[in-house]
């Protein structure tokens, strides 16, 4: 099991998704972390990882983890805006550590 803290960023992003649908979808996946059952992911650098979802666009979140139980999640895009997202997760991830 595990606490998922999200950044006001990561609020600000899944808000920001118009599908319905699709909002759902991600916060279900978000509930099966919780839960213990991470899935698709894999590390992108600096102590970042990227949760996939392949539907739609291909759909990214995200996250550090801190401990063992502490999931923080930092933002999320899709393929098309991967290396943006991914750089603004990791500036965000350094910003946690000051």
């Amino acid at each position: 099991m595990y606490t998922i803290y999200q950044l006001p960023e990561f609020d600000a992003w899944l808000s920001a998704i118009k599908d319905g649908m699709t909002r759902r979808r991600l916060g279900r996946r978000l509930e099966k972390a919780q839960r213990g059952s991470l899935g698709d992911v894999k590390p992108v650098g600096a102590g970042v990882w990227e949760m996939r979802e392949v539907f739609g666009p291909g759909w990214r979140m995200y996250y550090v983890q801190r401990g063992a139980v502490l999931i923080v999640m930092l933002g999320g895009g899709d393929k098309s805006t991967q290396a943006a997202d991914i750089a603004r997760a990791i500036a965000l991830a350094g910003a946690l550590e000051d």
